[in-house]
C-alpha cells in the first residue's frame, strides 16, 4: 500500500458507514481491485425494525442478518478492510497523494487513515414525536417508511403521528394502502384548512389534540390516548420522525450541503469537493430504502473508479 508523506498508508477509498449504501460501495471497489477501508459505527437507524422490505431476494429479511452477509462477502475481497465500532471524528484534507485524512475513534482502530478519495454513507439520525412509550412500538407496529412496511400494515385502521409541515403529503400516500386513516398532529399547526378538507374526501380524519401517550402490549400497538382521556383505536400506523445528517466530521471541508443539511451531490454521487462522494440518506432525501441506499452505493463505487482513472462516462 502506497505512503504519503506523513508515513501512513494510503487506501482508494476511505468508505464512512457500514448501512446498506456503504457495504455495496466496499464490496463494488473490492471488485474493481480497489483498497478500501470502511468505517462503521455500528448504529444502524433500522436497528429497531425486525424486517425489512423491498430488497429484491431479501423481502422480509432482518436488517441486521442483510449487514451479516453483506460484511461475510466482503471477507472475499483481500483489500477490504472493515473497522467496526469506530468512527471518523474528522475528516480533513491531506497532501496531493492521499487528498483525505480522517481522524478515527474506536477501541480497536488505528488513529486514522489517508485516502485518495472518501465515500460518505452516514445515513440519517431521527428524532421521534415526543410521545412517552413510542420508542416501544417503533419498529414493529410503528413505522416510518411506507414504501418499506405499508404493504403489511394494508387495509388496517392506523394512525400517522407527526409535526412537520409534509404531514399532509405522507397522509395522501399512506392512503393507497388503508382508507381508515387518522393523522394526529399532536397539537401542531402543520395541516391547513385546504388539507384538511382534500384529506377528508379521500375519507382521512385529522386529529388535532395532543397525544397523551399511545396503548398496547409487546410492541402492538392498539390506541392513541389524547390529552383529554379519549382513545383512538389504531392497529399501526406510520411516524414521521425530524431527521438529520451525521455530518459534523466534514465541516473543515466545506462541502455544499442543502437547507436540510444533506451533501449536495450531482447524478452520479459527486459532492462539491473533488474526491468526496456520498450515497444513501446523507445525500439527498427520498425513498428511505435498503435497495435504493445499496444501489447509490455501488454506483458511487464505478464513478469514484472511472474518476481515478480519468475516464469520462455517461454516468
Amino acid at each position: 500500500m502506497p505512503v504519503d508523506g506523513t508515513g501512513l498508508d494510503v487506501v482508494d477509498a476511505l468508505v464512512i458507514g457500514g448501512g446498506p449504501a456503504g457495504l455495496s460501495a466496499a464490496l463494488n471497489l473490492g471488485r474493481a481491485r480497489a483498497s478500501v477501508v470502511v468505517v462503521d459505527a455500528d448504529r444502524p437507524r433500522n436497528a429497531a425494525t425486525l424486517t425489512s422490505h423491498g430488497f429484491l431476494t431479501r423481502d422480509g429479511m432482518p436488517p441486521h442478518e442483510l449487514r451479516s452477509i453483506a460484511r461475510a462477502e466482503l471477507e472475499a475481497y483481500p483489500s477490504v478492510r472493515l473497522l467496526r465500532r469506530t468512527r471518523v471524528a474528522a475528516l480533513h484534507g491531506a497532501s496531493p497523494d492521499a487528498r483525505f485524512f480522517a481522524a478515527l475513534e474506536g477501541r480497536d482502530a488505528p488513529p486514522s487513515v489517508a485516502a485518495r478519495a472518501v465515500i460518505v454513507a452516514t445515513g440519517l439520525r431521527e428524532t421521534l414525536p415526543d410521545i412517552p412509550s413510542i420508542r416501544g412500538f417503533y419498529g414493529m407496529s410503528l413505522f416510518s417508511c411506507v414504501a418499506c412496511d405499508g404493504w403489511e400494515l394494508r387495509d388496517r385502521p392506523l394512525g400517522l403521528i407527526g409535526e412537520t409541515p409534509d404531514l399532509a403529503a405522507r397522509a395522501r400516500l399512506i392512503a393507497r394502502w388503508t382508507r381508515r386513516l387518522v393523522v394526529f398532529t399532536n397539537g401542531a399547526a402543520t395541516i391547513d384548512a385546504g388539507d384538511e378538507a382534500e384529506l377528508a374526501a379521500i375519507g382521512v380524519c385529522v386529529e388535532r389534540r395532543p397525544i397523551d401517550d399511545l396503548e398496547g402490549d409487546r410492541g402492538a400497538v392498539t390506541a392513541v390516548r389524547l390529552a383529554d382521556g379519549e382513545c383512538v383505536a389504531i392497529e399501526g400506523g406510520f411516524v414521521r420522525p425530524v431527521w438529520h445528517a451525521s455530518l459534523e466530521f466534514l465541516d473543515q471541508l466545506g462541502a455544499e450541503r442543502d437547507d436540510d443539511g444533506h451533501l449536495v451531490v450531482d447524478g452520479s454521487g459527486r459532492t462539491s469537493v473533488d474526491g468526496l462522494y456520498a450515497a444513501g440518506d446523507a445525500a439527498s432525501p427520498g425513498p428511505q430504502q435498503l435497495i435504493v441506499a445499496a444501489g447509490q452505493g455501488a454506483r458511487a463505487a464505478a464513478v469514484l473508479v472511472h474518476d481515478h482513472l480519468g475516464i469520462v462516462t455517461a454516468h
